[in-house]
């Protein structure tokens, strides 16, 4: 093939590749835009303020009891303990609100304080422990705030048993304490000291003195003393008092002591003394009294239902013995026949004396807190802690009817007790009196002459003096 012919064969192949190339399909790449929407969660920082707890406000009381006082020989252990357990119990049911603080006061200087600072615009308590003793004291001198409406606007006032709103109830009329418990005076027997059966009369209990005179043992034991200003005059020597028809109240204020019924009882009493029918401890103070009774040296013990929470360790005729050193004693001895409730023998008229008391909660006039004692008295009164009071430190009958049918005061000790009071004439010793304190003072510094330091000194004198000198002063 020749040169020319050559190139243009050539240049035909590249011009047919050229249109080939151009004929196929070609790949093209395309971008399409797409707008997406993104959906974005904004979170906004908030600043909350958390309130700090509420701060419970005091709530204070006081009671002759020491929630501090862990002595197991403490007079007041069984009061003591109470403390220790329910305070914790009110603080939590109320927690946030108020916290209780018991400042232990001591009952014998109870009343006096609470006047004086009332009286001196010093701090007092929220709620305090009344007696119906005092309760003239204090209306006198307007220590104790009104309760009236308020008590009858509460569940629990038309259960409340007549008499203790009575005896919580001032000269005006109106309710000046909340009761919590009864407490009536009875007599508490060691069954084998009296194998005839308790003495019904004054009479037959002189013949039972001799009998166990004869056995080296004592009728019985009391508070014979003077100590405490004369507590004693409101325990057996008034059960002696009332069973003689007698009183010492005149139903205006005064004391009426030289009666006829007066002096055959404090007769009756000397003569009790003086045969050697009553142990020498009877008289030495500071409840030692109680030692002749817990030992069964003297068969039986004139005083307030009270009694059982000091009554222990106790030892019986037959010589078992009862030591787990709390009110259980009592209880167990009861159960066990042992010991058992009796009323008061009935003097010449057949009259079987018998005292009435209670303790109530008052509120002082000028008590910062009467919220939280409303509180507080209406969680006491409640079913599920008021048995514990009255077991406890109330040492007596509940008040609210409702508690009385429990279980709980069905036994031995209650049942007992409510037979001897249903055959007695219980009273309240002062009933009128204002000055409880020197009343009975006056009254147990004759009596203790009488029966012990001059037993030949003129009754009747010697009541006629302490009569006088306590009105003369009033």
């Amino acid at each position: 093939m020749s040169r020319k012919y050559a190139s243009l064969f050539v240049s035909l192949v590249v011009l047919l590749s050229l249109l080939l190339s151009a004929c196929q399909p070609q790949t093209v790449e395309v971008v399409k835009e797409v707008e997406v929407t993104k959906q974005v969660e904004v979170v906004k920082e908030v600043q909350v303020t958390v309130a700090a707890p509420a701060e419970p406000k005091p709530f204070i009381t006081w009671y002759q009891y020491d929630q501090g006082n862990l002595d197991p020989k403490s007079d007041e252990k069984v009061g003591n303990a109470y403390l220790r357990e329910t305070m914790p119990k009110f603080n939590e049911a109320f927690a946030g609100k108020w916290v209780w603080e018991n400042q232990f006061t001591p009952w014998d200087r109870m009343a006096a304080k609470l006047v004086a600072a009332v009286q001196a615009g010093a701090e007092v308590p929220d709620v305090m422990e009344v007696s119906d003793g005092n309760l003239n004291l204090y209306y006198q001198n307007g220590t104790l705030q009104d309760l009236t409406e308020w008590a009858k606007a509460q569940t629990w006032y038309s259960e409340m048993d007549a008499s203790a709103l009575e005896m919580c109830t001032g000269p005006d009329g109106k309710l000046y304490c909340v009761p919590m418990v009864l407490r009536p005076s009875v007599v508490y027997v060691w069954k084998d000291r009296y194998p005839n059966g308790f003495p019904k009369t004054t009479d037959d209990w002189l013949k039972e003195g001799e009998r166990l005179k004869g056995e080296g043992k004592y009728a019985l034991t009391f508070f014979g003393s003077t100590a405490f200003n004369g507590n004693g005059a409101g325990r057996t020597v008034y059960q002696v008092i009332t069973s003689f028809g007698g009183s010492y109240d005149d139903g205006k204020g005064k004391l009426a002591l030289n009666t006829p019924e007066n002096v055959a009882a404090i007769t009756w009493l000397r003569e009790m003394v003086q045969q050697g029918y009553v142990p020498e401890i009877a008289f030495a103070g500071g409840f030692q009294e109680e030692q002749a009774f817990m030992d069964s040296s003297a068969g039986a013990f004139p005083t307030g239902l009270f009694g059982y929470r000091y009554l222990n360790p106790l030892t019986a005729p037959s010589g078992k013995k009862y030591e787990k050193k709390s009110a259980d004693d009592m209880f167990d001895a009861l159960a066990a026949g042992d010991v058992y409730l009796a009323p008061m023998p009935a003097g010449p008229g057949g009259v079987r004396g018998c005292g009435a008391s209670l303790a109530g909660l008052g509120i002082p006039t000028g008590a910062q807190n009467v919220e939280a004692a409303h509180d507080f008295i209406n969680w006491l009164l409640t079913p599920e802690q008021n048995p514990a009071y009255v077991l406890g430190p109330g040492a007596g009958f509940p008040v609210i009817k409702s508690v009385q049918a429990t279980e709980q005061f069905q036994a031995p000790l209650y049942k007992q007790a409510a037979e001897a009071v249903s055959v007695s004439t219980c009273q309240p010793p002062y009933p009128t009196i204002t000055d409880t304190t020197a009343a009975g003072k006056a009254i147990m510094n004759a009596v203790y002459k009488l029966i012990k330091t001059d037993p030949t000194a003129d009754i009747a004198t010697e009541l006629q003096k302490a009569q006088d000198e306590f009105n003369q002063g009033q």
